[in-house]
């Protein structure tokens, strides 16, 4: 079960808003060697941020962030035929603190992972009903029109317009959507560069590192915007990122 012990401000969520994917992702565990980074994961053994095979469809919402809640679809399977349905899909939403985001792990058949689109705008009205503000797949959906509309933001594998037969096969267990992998109760933030996940517990540390790297990349961007030689660019990162000290 997700651990809902904790729960964070409002004042949180809207710091959180503030800032973009990326820089997140600096604080959480980019960069190791700089004191404002938190290093919650190993950046390239772990599966903690999403990656190219999904991407943002509505970029011009800005950011958002919401606690996971998982599950997974696929070819219904006679073996398991009416044991879950996409209702307790929305139980599990409606349960989880708010707002939530849902990560959908997709399981086709190659032959048919491109072709089934998956939740249109009935399935996000009803997400949306219980706290809902976006959803995550590996794989297709449609609708994308409509769902513009209600302001609710989709990173998805891509886009198509029908789908076949299809089965809830399990709700909130660990899955891996676009080279992330996810809990139920991670928080997740996205925007258009793509998802993060973190612990929920971090979130008021990672809001403080995080205003306080973007104030050090805001000084050193007027600087730069000066630089005209590799010398006042070396100045301008200096202690940064982007330069290394020589030995």
């Amino acid at each position: 079960m997700p651990d809902t012990s904790m729960t964070l401000s409002d004042d949180i969520f809207a710091e959180l808003r503030k800032i973009d994917t990326p820089t997140i992702t600096n604080v959480v565990a980019t960069y190791p060697k700089n004191p404002l980074c938190l290093g919650l994961y190993n950046p390239w053994t772990e599966n903690w941020y999403s990656d190219s095979t999904i991407r943002c469809l509505y970029p011009e919402m800005g950011p958002i962030v919401g606690y996971a809640v998982t599950c997974v679809y696929g070819l219904p399977d006679p073996n398991f035929a009416g044991r879950l349905s996409f209702m307790d899909v929305v139980d599990a939403l409606d349960a989880m603190k708010k707002p939530t985001i849902l990560v959908i792990q997709q399981k086709w058949p190659p032959e048919l992972h491109n072709k089934a689109g998956l939740a249109g705008e009935m399935m996000v009205s009803s997400m949306m009903a219980v706290g809902c503000i976006g959803m995550i797949s590996n794989g297709p959906s449609r609708d994308i029109d409509a769902i513009r509309k209600l302001r609710f933001q989709l990173l998805l594998g891509g886009v198509t317009a029908g789908h076949g037969e299809m089965a809830v096969q399990s709700v909130n267990v660990p899955v891996s959507v676009g080279g992330m992998d996810v809990a139920p109760g991670d928080l997740i933030h996205m925007d258009e560069n793509g998802a993060v996940k973190f612990p929920a517990e971090h979130a008021p540390a990672i809001v403080k590192n995080a205003r306080a790297m973007l104030d050090d990349e805001a000084r050193r961007l007027v600087l730069l915007r000066k630089a005209r030689t590799a010398a006042e660019v070396r100045a301008a990162n200096s202690g940064g990122a982007y330069t290394q000290k020589k030995s």
